[in-house]
C-alpha cells in the first residue's frame, strides 16, 4: 500500500534548481514541475479506468430531473455513513441513474481514499491528492471550462505553498517566544524574591533603628537631667565667686590704701634715705601708681571676664567622673532589667502555684467531704445480664465513676426494653423539632447495634449533602425517609431516649450532643477529616504497602500531622498505639488496627485518645483566653477587649476564624460584625463566663505556635 501511495503521489515533490529555468521562483518552479508530472500520472490513470466517456464540453443536467437522488458528501471511505451511503446507492432504482462518467469518479474516488485512509501516519497534503487528480479530471474533460478551472486550481495551490512557507518562517519565531516567555518568567519570579527578600531586609533594619532611636531617647532625657543639675551648680558657684570677687577688690584697695599711707610717712620721716631728689621720687611714685591703677583695672577685666571659666584639669576631671557615672548606670539599667524579667516570672510561677495549691485543697475537701468506703464491684456481676464474664469485659480499665456510669447504663437498657410507649412532649417551643408530637408513641426497641448502624448512615447522608437544614430537621427528615412518615415519631422517640441514655458509647453521645446544640458539627466533622488524613499520612509513610510501620516511622508521622502537640501529647499518643517505653523503636506496629471500630462503634484507645487530647487542648485554649482577658466569669467583655485577647494568645489566627470566633461569642452574623477600629465596637458586650460557654460549643484549637517565653 505505501508503494502505491509514493507511487500515486510522487507529484508532491519539488524540483531540482538545475532542472528550473532561469527567473522562475521556488514555488511556481514546484507548480510547473508539480502539473507536468501530475499530468503524466492522471494520463496513466485515466487509461487504467475500465472504460472512458467523454462529454466533451457538455454537462449533463443531472440530478435536476430527479428529486430523489442524493449527491456524494466528503464522507470518510471506513465510517458509518459510507457503508450507509452505498447501501443506499446500491438500493437506488435504475429508473433514475447517475451519469456513468459521474459513478466512474466516485468510485476512483472512494478507492484512492480508502488507501489513504488506511494509512496511520497519513498526512493532510496526502489525503488531497485524490481530489487533486478528481479535479485534474474536470479539467482534461470539459475544454471548455478548462482555461477558468486551471487558473483556479493554480491560485489555490500558490495559496498553499505560500501559507506552508510561512507556517515554516513561523515555527522557528514559535520556539524562540516560548523561550523569551519562560525567561520572563523565571526572571519576574527572581525579581519578586529579591524584592521580598529587600523588603524583608529593610523592615529589620527598621526595627533595629527603631530599638536605636528609642535608646539614644532615654541617653537624651538621662543627659538634659544632668546638665539641668549641673546648671543649677553652676548657677550657684557663680554667685558665691560674684560675692568673693567684690570681697577681694574691697580688700586690695584697702591695702593699697595703707600701703600708700605707709610711704608718704616713711618718705617725710626720713627724706635723706633714699639720696635722691624728693621731686624725682613723688613723680617716680605718681607713674608708680598709675602702672599699678591700671595694672589693677586690667587684672579686674581679666578676672570678670575668665572668673567663670573652669579650669581644664577640674573639666576632665568632672568628665571622666561623668563617664564612670554613665557607666555604672547603664550597668545598674541591665540588672534592673534582669531583676525585672525574674521578678515577673517568680510572680507568674507565684500565681500559677497559688491556682494549683487552691486548686489542690478544694479536690482535698471536696475528697474528704464525698469520700466513702470502696464498692465491692463483683457484686455486680450476678446482677448485669451476661454474667461476670460480660461485667469484667465493660469494667476493664474504667474508675468507679465509669463504672456508676456502666451500671445506670444497664439498668436504663432494662427499664427502656420494659417500656412499650413513650408519652408524647407536646409542641411547646422548650421541646426539640423532632419530639413535638401529643399521645403515645411506640417504642421500636432497637438493639444497642442497631441504633448505631443507624446513626452512623445519619452521618453519612449529612457529609455527602449540602448542609442547608438544621441538624434536628435534618435528623428527622431522614427517618422519614428510612422509615416513612407513620413511623417516623415513632424511630425519633425511641433513638432520642437510647441515645440519652448510653453515654459510654462514642458515636451516640456525640450525636447526642449535636442533636441538642450543646456541640458543633464542625467538632465532629474536623475529627473525622484529621483522622482520615493521619490514616492517610501513615499509609503514604508505608513504602511496602504491607500495614505495618516501625515505631520511629509512627512518631515522625505523628509529628508531622500534629506539629503543634507537645512532646508528652506525642508520647501518649504513642502508648495508645501501643508503643512501650522499654521497648525497642524497631518493633513493627499494624497502624491500620488503630482505627477499627467494635460493632457497637466503640474506638481503639489511640482514637479515644486524640478526642480526650482535643477536648484537653480546648479547654487550655480557652483557659489562657481567660487569664489574658484578667477579669472574673461573671464580668463584661467588650468585641475589641475579646478581638485583642484571642491574636495576643494566637497570633496566627487568620481573619476568617478570628470572625467566626467573634461571631460565636456574641451570637452575630459574620456579616454583621463591625470593622475593626469602628467606635460601634465598644457598644457591643457580653458576660464573659457565656463567650466561653459558647466557644465550647464550635471548634476552637490554636492555629499557631506558642510565643517563646523568656527565659529566667
Amino acid at each position: 500500500m505505501a508503494s502505491q501511495q509514493s507511487r500515486c503521489y510522487s507529484v508532491l515533490s519539488v524540483p531540482s534548481s538545475r532542472t528550473r529555468p532561469s527567473g522562475v521562483t521556488i514555488d511556481d518552479a514546484f507548480l510547473l514541475e508539480a502539473k507536468n508530472t501530475q499530468k503524466r500520472k492522471l494520463s496513466q490513470k485515466r487509461n487504467t479506468l475500465p472504460f472512458q466517456v467523454s462529454i466533451s464540453g457538455n454537462l449533463c443536467p443531472w440530478p435536476t430531473y430527479t428529486t430523489s437522488q442524493t449527491i456524494l458528501r466528503n464522507v470518510k471511505p471506513c465510517s458509518d455513513g459510507y457503508q450507509k451511503r452505498t447501501s443506499s446507492w446500491q438500493q437506488e432504482p435504475f429508473g433514475i441513474a447517475k451519469p456513468r462518467y459521474l459513478e466512474q469518479l466516485e468510485n476512483y474516488l472512494r478507492k484512492e481514499l480508502l488507501l489513504v485512509g488506511l494509512s496511520k501516519d497519513s498526512a493532510q497534503e496526502l489525503k488531497l491528492q485524490p481530489y487533486r487528480e478528481i479535479f485534474e479530471f474536470f479539467i482534461e474533460d470539459f475544454k471548455t471550462y478548462k482555461p477558468l478551472l486551471c487558473s483556479i486550481k493554480n491560485a489555490y495551490e500558490v495559496m498553499l505553498a505560500h501559507q506552508r512557507e510561512r507556517i515554516r518562517a513561523l515555527e522557528p519565531l514559535k520556539a524562540k517566544l516560548v523561550t523569551v516567555n519562560e525567561d520572563c518568567n523565571e526572571r519576574i519570579l527572581a525579581m519578586r524574591a529579591e524584592e521580598r527578600h529587600e523588603i524583608s531586609m529593610l523592615k529589620k533594619e527598621k526595627m533595629t533603628l527603631l530599638k536605636l532611636i528609642d535608646k539614644k531617647n532615654e541617653e537624651k532625657i538621662s543627659l538634659q537631667s544632668e546638665v539641668s543639675k549641673l546648671r543649677k551648680n553652676l548657677a550657684e558657684e557663680y554667685l558665691n565667686y560674684l560675692s568673693e570677687r567684690d570681697a577681694r577688690k574691697i580688700l586690695i584697695a584697702d591695702l593699697n590704701e595703707l600701703r600708700y599711707q605707709r610711704e608718704d610717712m616713711s618718705l617725710a620721716q626720713s627724706p635723706g634715705i633714699w639720696g635722691e631728689d624728693p621731686v624725682k621720687l613723688t613723680l617716680a611714685l605718681k607713674m608708680t601708681r598709675q602702672d599699678l591703677t591700671r595694672t589693677q583695672m586690667e587684672l579686674n577685666t581679666m578676672k570678670a571676664n575668665f572668673g567663670d571659666v573652669v579650669p581644664r584639669r577640674d573639666f576632665e576631671m568632672q568628665q571622666k567622673t561623668n563617664k564612670d557615672l554613665q557607666e555604672q548606670l547603664d550597668s545598674l539599667r541591665a540588672d534592673y532589667e534582669e531583676v525585672r524579667k525574674e521578678h515577673e516570672i517568680l510572680l507568674q510561677l507565684h500565681m500559677s502555684t497559688l491556682k494549683e495549691r487552691d486548686q489542690f485543697f478544694f479536690e482535698l475537701q471536696e475528697i474528704q467531704r464525698t469520700s466513702t468506703p470502696r464498692p465491692d464491684w463483683t457484686k455486680c456481676e450476678d446482677v448485669v445480664a451476661g454474667g461476670p464474664e460480660r461485667w469484667q469485659m465493660l469494667a476493664e480499665g474504667k474508675n468507679s465513676d465509669q463504672l456508676v456510669d456502666v451500671l445506670l447504663e444497664e439498668i436504663g437498657e432494662g427499664l427502656l426494653r420494659e417500656k412499650d410507649f413513650f408519652p408524647g412532649l407536646g409542641y411547646g417551643e422548650s421541646v426539640p423539632s423532632f419530639l413535638r408530637f401529643e399521645g403515645l408513641v411506640e417504642n421500636k426497641k432497637p438493639t444497642k447495634k442497631d441504633v448505631v448502624n443507624l446513626l452512623k448512615d445519619a452521618w453519612k447522608e449529612r457529609l455527602t449533602q449540602e448542609q442547608k437544614e438544621k441538624f434536628p430537621d435534618f435528623f428527622f427528615n431522614f427517618l422519614e425517609r428510612r422509615f416513612g412518615p407513620s413511623d417516623a415519631i415513632a424511630w425519633a422517640y425511641t433513638i432520642f431516649e437510647n441515645i440519652k441514655l448510653f453515654h459510654s458509647s462514642e458515636v451516640m453521645s456525640q450525636f447526642y450532643a449535636v442533636l441538642m446544640g450543646k456541640r458543633s458539627e464542625s467538632v465532629y466533622v474536623n475529627q473525622k477529616e484529621t483522622i482520615a488524613q493521619l490514616l492517610k499520612e501513615m499509609t503514604n509513610a508505608d513504602s511496602q504497602k504491607e500495614g505495618m510501620l516501625t515505631m520511629e516511622q509512627f512518631s515522625t508521622v505523628l509529628k508531622s500531622t500534629f506539629p503543634l502537640k507537645k512532646e508528652e501529647k506525642i508520647l501518649e499518643l504513642m502508648e495508645a498505639g501501643g508503643w512501650h517505653p522499654n521497648s525497642d523503636n524497631a518493633d513493627f506496629l499494624n497502624y491500620r488496627a488503630l482505627f477499627l471500630e467494635d460493632e457497637e462503634g466503640q474506638s481503639e484507645p489511640f482514637v479515644q485518645k486524640l478526642w480526650e487530647q482535643y477536648v484537653d487542648e480546648k479547654d487550655e485554649y480557652l483557659q489562657e483566653l481567660k487569664q489574658e482577658l484578667g477579669i472574673e466569669l461573671y464580668s463584661d467583655v467588650t468585641l475589641p477587649k475579646l478581638r485583642g485577647a484571642l491574636m495576643s494568645i494566637d497570633s496566627s489566627l487568620d481573619k476568617q476564624t478570628l470572625n467566626t470566633y467573634i461571631s460565636q461569642a456574641f451570637q452575630l452574623p459574620v456579616s454583621e460584625l463591625p470593622e475593626e477600629g469602628d467606635g460601634k465596637e465598644e457598644g457591643i458586650v457580653v458576660r464573659l463566663q457565656t463567650a466561653l460557654e459558647r466557644l465550647q460549643v464550635i471548634d476552637v484549637r490554636r492555629r499557631g505556635p506558642r510565643e517563646q517565653e523568656p527565659a529566667s
